[in-house]
């Protein structure tokens, strides 16, 4: 399919944005949600390096520019309404910006929001490159 033919398949919301869910391409386990622009899923394409749209910093960021933390593409898939994606990716190190593996760390037990995963590495490491 051509890039073309990709993107006249989706359906892309008013500020230009479609979903995507990270999933780690051999396990299965739901990495992350975040966003993407036609510029993000062009460049993700272009360089296999996944590429998203930074809703708060109203610019694109690709994966682990900043944390080392990577992702790359293995596959991606359109949902039956064009509405989302799902990109099949091989994640390096951890997914979550709170250095968890993955962005799904609470869960409703009981009737409260309970944390069930640890950091595998503290906040501030990841972002050591930023602060210098």
């Amino acid at each position: 399919m051509s890039e073309t033919a990709l993107f006249e398949s989706l359906t892309f919301d008013a500020a230009g944005l479609i979903p995507a869910v990270a999933q780690q391409h051999d396990t299965g386990e739901v990495l992350m949600l975040a966003w993407m622009n036609r510029e993000a899923i062009a460049a993700t394409l272009a360089t296999g390096d996944v590429t998203y749209w930074s809703r708060s910093r109203a610019r694109l960021w690709r994966k682990g520019e900043s944390s080392g933390q990577k992702q790359r593409l293995v596959e991606l898939r359109v949902d039956c309404d064009g509405d989302a994606l799902l990109l099949l990716v091989d994640q390096t190190g951890v997914a979550c910006h709170t250095g968890r593996r993955n962005c799904f760390f609470r869960a409703l037990r009981d009737g409260a929001l309970v944390t069930i995963a640890a950091p595998q590495v503290p906040p501030e490491q990841l972002y050591r490159a930023e602060a210098s």
